[in-house]
Formats: C-alpha cells, sequence, structure tokens
C-alpha cells in the first residue's frame, strides 16, 4: 500500500486496521486550537493523522497520543518519527482505561488542554444473533478493534476525558450523528457541556451522517452549523476545501 502524502507530512497505514479517512481528516482540522493549547492528547490514534495534523496546526509544546493495537502503535510511532514535528509527538502503548489508571496512581497532575478522539463506533454483533461474514479485509482483530464500539465504549471515554482534561480544556470529537444525542446526555454527567456542532453531510441532498462535536467544563451557547462535503462527485465544496486545503495535496 503506497503512503498516504499531505502538504506537510506522510503517513504509513498498511500495518493498521483502520486507513486514512474523511473523519479522522475532518476531525484534525475541525478540532479548536484557538486557546492555544500546550498539551494534547489523542485517545486512539490509529495511524497518528489527527495528531500530526494538530502538530501542523498548533504550537503545543506535548502531544500525546494513544494507541492498543501493536502493529498501528508501531506504526503511529514511526510516523511520528517521520514527521517535521518529530520532537513534540508521543506514543503510548496501552488502553485509555489503563492509561487513565496510570495517572491517577502517579499523581497526574498536569492536564490536557485539548483531547481528541476519533472512537470505534460500530456495535459488535451479539454472539446469539446470525451475522453476514465480515468482507476479507474487515476480518483482522486490528481493524474490528478500531471499527467497533465493544473496544472503547463511549462512557468509558467520557468518564476518562472527564477526569484529566483542564478546567478550560476543550474535547473534541467525531461519531454518527445517530449518537449525538446520547453522547450529549453522557457527557453532561461529567459536567461536560456542548460547546460548538457541526453536521456533516455527503452532500446536500443526503441524510446527516457524522456529528463533529466540542465540550468543555463552562456551559455557554452552543453554535451550531452543518458542513457539506460534495456539491457533486468529487466536487467538493468551498466550506470543505477551506477546511482541509492545508492538508490534502489537491485542494
Amino acid at each position: 500500500m503506497k503512503p498516504f502524502k499531505f502538504k506537510q507530512f506522510t503517513i504509513l497505514q498498511d500495518q493498521c486496521g483502520m486507513k486514512i479517512g474523511t473523519d479522522g481528516v475532518l476531525l484534525g482540522a475541525w478540532a479548536a486550537i484557538n486557546h492555544n493549547p500546550y498539551s494534547i492528547l489523542d485517545i486512539g490514534a490509529g495511524t497518528g493523522i489527527i495528531s500530526l495534523m494538530l502538530a501542523q496546526r498548533s504550537h503545543a509544546e506535548n502531544i500525546e497520543a494513544i494507541e492498543i493495537d501493536d502493529s498501528a502503535y508501531e506504526q503511529c510511532t514511526g510516523n511520528f518519527e517521520n514527521s517535521p514535528w518529530r520532537d513534540r509527538l508521543f506514543c503510548f502503548h496501552a488502553g485509555f482505561d489503563e492509561f487513565v489508571d496510570e495517572s491517577k496512581e502517579d499523581d497526574f497532575e498536569e492536564k490536557y488542554d485539548l483531547i481528541v478522539s476519533n472512537p470505534p463506533y460500530f456495535l459488535a454483533p451479539k454472539p446469539s444473533l446470525p451475522t453476514a461474514p465480515l468482507p476479507e479485509r474487515e476480518n483482522s482483530d486490528s481493524r474490528k478493534k478500531a471499527r467497533f464500539h465493544d473496544s472503547l465504549p463511549f462512557n468509558e471515554l467520557v468518564e476518562g476525558v472527564s477526569k484529566i482534561l483542564s478546567n478550560d480544556g476543550v474535547f473534541s470529537l467525531i461519531v454518527p450523528f445517530a449518537e449525538e444525542e446520547n453522547i450529549i446526555t453522557l457527557s453532561a454527567s461529567y459536567q461536560l457541556f456542548p460547546k460548538r456542532i457541526t453536521r456533516v453531510k455527503g452532500n446536500s441532498t443526503t441524510e446527516i451522517k457524522r456529528s463533529l462535536l466540542e465540550f468543555t467544563f463552562n456551559k455557554t451557547d452552543i453554535s451550531i452549523n452543518e458542513l457539506i462535503i460534495e456539491k457533486e462527485r468529487h466536487q467538493y465544496t468551498e466550506a470543505y476545501i477551506n477546511l482541509t486545503k492545508d492538508f490534502y495535496l489537491k485542494m
């Protein structure tokens, strides 16, 4: 598989269950940095694409990532080392629950100013129900781990974030639109409140597919807007071009 080349860095992805996709690029370009974060955490980093985009966009001195899959961790680390920002990027080989628990044990004082996640969102099929076989490319353990919600349940994600996000920090993630209300309700139980929501559609005639969500510990008015990616097949909207033009080679 050929490397994926962006304007300022290159991603190797042949060892990762989840390849470069629109969701990760959207979150990496959309996540707020106007509060000048010093420390950033990327949960479930995969190839490291979101961390690398945030390294390009921000002056954050400390950008850390967590990846539980062995092969993805190795590839993420390699992508970091081969980037222009290698001295600001570091990947931990751990699950998020383990990472949070160790942070508590170590009297973790420095919390994160920005936490981002493109979490797994497919519900794993229940064993009692008959299911169609997965396509060959989806049968690998690493791909299933990256895709299925059971590997990082939303409640575990939000609870952990609430413990390691700084008081004025920002938590940003991308989820299926159908999960938006659930995530907002869940986050409120940990005193995290929506500040910004962007609902994403493939084109003007399709249904909303994704929600980009930004949370803080401070209750504020919510800014809600919509992003349409294409006017027609491979003809991108001005809004999508403006969001991603610093990254994609052909934008």
